[in-house]
């Protein structure tokens, strides 16, 4: 179980997170949506303390640790049961495919090399890039990239997975391969929370959908409830507008 409690942040004058909550159980698939500026990547990015949140907490199992006041220990603790996909990649420029996957495991769990070498290679199989394992990041396409990420993630064998945005930066001839790892992955049974504007994505493979719009979370449920007949007049606005006039029904 992954409790997400009371998580607040301000950038200056402007509060983006204003008291959120979630609570998602062992291999749930949840994704995040909402308009730009609701406070969704800035969650994902407060609770893997790549943003210090200005309040609330982060239960993972049995362990809490305070989102403002966790210690340096503490939070590479939670980190070695989470992973990160990035929109952007966020790949080492200097360092080959092979080489970026390796790198969360001899130097974050401090792996043997041979060890990481085998199991990155196993992951970079997995993701369909083996054939690119001694390129570096410049001589791969956007989709290939994203697929390196998502191995350094899978690498890991986290229990979490938070992906931001993870097709929000490829051609759209290249979107649809990166969401069927990404379902490939959620197979695997490991929890996900995912943060995008595929609403396809959310209809097939999230266990539950939540809506964020002004730093809350205006509602959540099953994805049949919150696509097909939300209650909230905020949740039925933004889906009028990006839902194919086909599959809105509301």
């Amino acid at each position: 179980m992954l409790e997400i409690k009371n998580v607040k942040k301000s950038f200056r004058d402007l509060e983006v997170l204003k008291d959120v909550s979630l609570d998602i159980g062992d291999g749930e698939v949840v994704v995040i949506l909402g308009p730009s500026g609701s406070g969704k990547t800035t969650l994902l990015r407060c609770i893997s303390f790549l943003e210090k949140a200005d309040g609330g907490s982060l239960t993972l199992g049995d362990k809490e640790v305070s989102l403002k006041k966790a210690t340096k220990k503490q939070i590479n603790e939670f980190r070695k049961n989470m992973a990160f996909v990035f929109q952007n990649y966020n790949l080492f420029a200097n360092k080959t495919v092979l080489e970026n996957v390796m790198e969360g495991l001899t130097v974050a769990r401090k792996i043997p090399k041979q060890e990481a070498m085998e199991r990155a290679l196993e992951a970079l199989e997995w993701v369909g890039v083996i054939n690119k394992k001694d390129a570096y990041p410049s001589e791969l396409s956007g989709g290939q990239q994203q697929r390196v990420g998502i191995a350094r993630a899978v690498v890991l064998n986290p229990e979490v997975i938070l992906f931001d945005e993870p097709t929000s930066a490829l051609d759209p001839e290249l979107v649809g391969e990166v969401l069927d790892l990404i379902k490939k992955v959620a197979k695997r049974g490991i929890t996900m929370i995912v943060v995008t504007h595929e609403i396809s994505f959310a209809e097939e493979v999230a266990s539950r959908v939540v809506f964020m719009d002004g730093g809350v979370v205006v509602e959540e449920g099953t994805p049949d409830k919150i696509l097909v007949s939300p209650k909230e007049e905020r949740t039925k606005e933004f889906l009028s507008r990006v839902l194919p006039k086909d599959m809105y029904y509301i």
